[in-house]
């Protein structure tokens, strides 16, 4: 089950050939039609509407994923947030306004909410974390981690 927006969705069925769609996609993002249906011996139409039909039912999407390094994001926070006096849902909608929050999730458990925060330098943090976490309404507390290393980051994957 997957819950959007506080919705409890049915998962889409894949069959192989869809997940098999989707692991060329993951490959290759620039794969076309084309190059897919060689690689499966269908139709490049068949893709066509399985791909639709994936998009449909919110299986998949094709984005561009961009490498935060490379656009000069060298400092990776993860920051706890604990809301008091406001809707948590209402707090997280305005932290996920900054460009630096790359996710906000509705937590159970020690904070109300989790963030995925990159910043340029180690420089950057304690004026985002003071001047502009804090100074949210409703921010009542703020727990952060400094990644010191990556050992895995696909953002937009889900395991098949």
């Amino acid at each position: 089950m997957q819950i959007r927006n506080g919705r409890a969705l049915s998962p889409p069925s894949l069959d192989a050939q869809d997940r098999s769609i989707i692991e060329i996609l993951r490959t290759n993002g620039r794969a076309t039609n084309l190059d897919i249906a060689k690689q499966l011996s269908v139709t490049p139409a068949t893709i066509s509407s399985r791909l639709q039909k994936l998009e449909d039912a919110r299986a998949m999407r094709v984005v561009a994923v961009t490498d935060f390094a490379a656009l000069g994001y060298n400092v990776i926070i993860a920051v706890g947030v604990k809301v008091r006096g406001r809707d948590t849902q209402e707090v997280g909608r305005d932290l996920a306004r900054f460009p630096e929050v790359l996710s906000v999730n509705i937590m159970n458990g020690a904070n109300d909410l989790e963030l995925l925060v990159a910043l340029h330098d180690f420089s950057d943090v304690q004026e985002f974390l003071y001047d502009h976490i804090a100074g949210i309404r409703g921010v009542a507390g703020i727990d952060a981690g400094i990644a010191v290393d990556i050992v895995k980051f696909e953002f937009n994957v889900v395991p098949l």
